[in-house]
């Protein structure tokens, strides 16, 4: 017969076991001091150049002969001390060769569990897993771990992190989700086709260069500033494209699922009650379309787009089941026509409405971006009042979110603002009793 307190210390001993990373990834972490060293030639090419020629074919080959172990063993050595551990209350990290780094993440401040696989990560067959807690600044990350252990950990810290006990965790398993949309990729890249972006960075590539080879007469000159254009080009178009192919939104328990990309693909996670803001963007040529893009801002993760392109009926429904009983307004007020003597023409695209859930206001006259903000999620209201608008009775009212970002309602009536102020912060204080509970997953 065992003892009480034997048990108790075997079944501790037991939820705590170490584990390490797959075996794969020494590859990766080899790579790191063949990184320092590009870093240092790019940073000094014609050091590097003058050092390069010096090395006589012996030298060279006995330099490779000694880096390419010292690589090796560097890579193996990161990988055999680093190591993580789930236990009954929060997922310990412990990494580090020379200076040892201990992370003791607790679960209930989990929210988000991303898995992304870089294209050769799936080629090898593993994925890295991301987590977003409450209260840090960067993302925690597992490096790599084999696909059916990444999403196996994924649904037990998401399960743990919900409230399951640690015996049944195991047993939750990855929560069933439903689709609600799948973006076409012939219509991301008509989008980006109408995508003011995508032409203004391809003019400026072309354009810009030869004007400067003319001022300059410089090859080196057109290369530094036609370079970095031509990847701006390709980042608003070709890059946007592979990273948003195949965007596929989901709906399951431990909130909206998103998997995308092309070449490496991305499975996030929107947890709910975290979300501060949606934004509806509508760019000018996007409107005989009746496209949308919906943006986030979430507390605590740089999650930041729910949809790249959809129709605005099917936007609005994906909103919903982000922010529950949260309806987009069908219309809006816009400000007094003396605003015009502030902000001429561009005062036409400003509007608020404010409802029982959501204060909403747009801007923007040819690229219009409606943001909605629960009244549960606003954190502080302000009024603002310079003297030229003082002249004018106007005002903006500033409504702080989670988020550390600000939604204004600019160019509105002083009474009208004054009154929106006092509102609002009632408003504020009703929907924070009133919401619902942040939490994931609701058991039986």
């Amino acid at each position: 017969m065992t003892a009480p307190g034997v048990d108790g210390a075997v079944r501790e001993k037991a939820a705590v076991t170490e584990r390490r990373l797959h075996p794969v990834t020494p590859l990766r972490r080899a790579w790191a001091p063949v990184t320092v060293i590009i870093g240092w030639a790019l940073h000094d090419p014609d050091q590097a150049q003058r050092q390069l020629t010096r090395l006589t074919t012996t030298t060279l080959l006995i330099a490779l002969a000694v880096f390419v172990p010292a690589a090796a063993l560097y890579g193996f050595l990161t990988w055999w001390f680093t190591h993580f551990a789930v236990t009954d209350t929060e997922l310990r990290i412990r990494t580090g060769l020379l200076y040892r780094r201990a992370a003791h993440i607790r679960l209930e401040r989990i929210q988000a569990v991303d898995v992304t696989q870089p294209l050769l990560a799936r080629i090898a067959g593993v994925a890295k897993l991301k987590l977003d807690v409450i209260g840090a600044d960067k993302k925690d990350e597992l490096a790599f771990l084999g696909a059916d252990e990444a999403r196996t950990l994924r649904a037990e810290l998401l399960a743990r992190a919900a409230g399951f006990a640690p015996e049944t965790a195991h047993e939750v398993g990855e929560a069933p989700a439903q689709e609600l949309l799948r973006t076409p990729p012939g219509v991301l890249a008509v989008s980006l086709v109408l995508t003011g972006a995508t032409w203004g960075t391809l003019a400026a590539a072309l354009c810009v260069p030869p004007l400067i080879w003319l001022a300059t007469d410089s090859v080196w000159t057109v290369l530094a500033v036609g370079l970095p254009l031509l990847g701006a080009a390709g980042a608003s178009s070709v890059g946007r494209f592979v990273a948003e192919y195949d965007w596929t939104v989901a709906e399951s328990p431990d909130g909206l699922r998103i998997d995308r990309g092309l070449l490496d693909r991305v499975h996030e996670t929107v947890p709910p009650g975290r979300v501060q803001t949606v934004r509806i963007v509508e760019p000018l040529l996007w409107r005989r379309r009746g496209w949308v893009r919906v943006e986030l801002d979430v507390a605590g993760s740089a999650n930041s787009m729910l949809l790249p392109v959809a129709p605005r009926e099917i936007a609005e429904a994906v909103i919903a089941r982000v922010l529950p009983g949260v309806t987009v307004p069908p219309s809006l007020s816009r400000p007094p026509r003396r605003a015009g003597r502030c902000l001429p023409l561009w005062w036409r695209g400003y509007g608020i409405a404010v409802t029982d859930t959501v204060f909403a206001s747009r801007h923007g006259l040819l690229r219009r971006r409606l943001a909605l903000v629960p009244h549960a999620k606003v954190q502080s209201v302000r009024l603002a009042q310079g003297p030229w608008r003082r002249a004018w009775r106007l005002a903006d009212v500033h409504v702080d979110t989670g988020a550390n970002k600000t939604v204004t309602a600019r160019l509105r009536d002083a009474e009208e603002a004054a009154e929106l102020l006092r509102g609002q912060a009632e408003r504020s204080r009703t929907g924070r009793r009133d919401a619902r509970p942040d939490r994931w997953m609701a058991q039986p």
